[in-house]
């Protein structure tokens, strides 16, 4: 769950977050259609159609990210990472062309490597930087 979990407890209650740093975040579903798949994969066949939606608009991060309040998602610092070689990749670039059309601030990196604990090994250092920045910044 790690960066797609940092993107849903910061959009739904930023409030509680100060600094929010997804790396290689699952950031769908992009469309409803995706959200069916998704009950389909997990296995949860009978599903009424309405949950697809809803499913969508509460864990669909560019969603969420078009359609929230802007003073909402500016009130917390991203930091988003992800690797050119991870599967997810698309995602945080579609979240980044998202916060950019709407002017929000954030720090968006894509640098070589893949979904593993080595990528976020090398980019934990600074991920910390960033958060420490944020707790001097009052």
């Amino acid at each position: 769950m790690g960066g797609g979990g940092s993107f849903y407890y910061a959009l739904h209650r930023p409030d509680l977050f100060q600094s929010a740093c997804p790396l290689s975040a699952y950031c769908g579903p992009f469309t409803v259609e995706e959200a069916h798949k998704h009950y389909e994969w997990n296995g949860m066949t009978e599903v009424r159609e309405k949950y697809y939606e809803d499913f969508y608009k509460k864990y669909g991060v560019v969603y969420l990210m078009n359609t929230l309040p802007k003073a909402n998602i500016e009130s917390v610092r991203w930091y988003i990472d992800c690797g050119d070689d991870d599967y997810l990749f698309e995602g945080s670039s579609r979240v980044h062309i998202a916060m950019k059309n709407r002017n929000i601030p954030h720090e968006y990196r894509v640098r070589d490597g893949d979904h593993s604990w080595t990528y976020w090994r090398e980019a934990l250092p600074e991920v910390l930087r960033f958060v420490s920045q944020g707790f001097h910044q009052y």
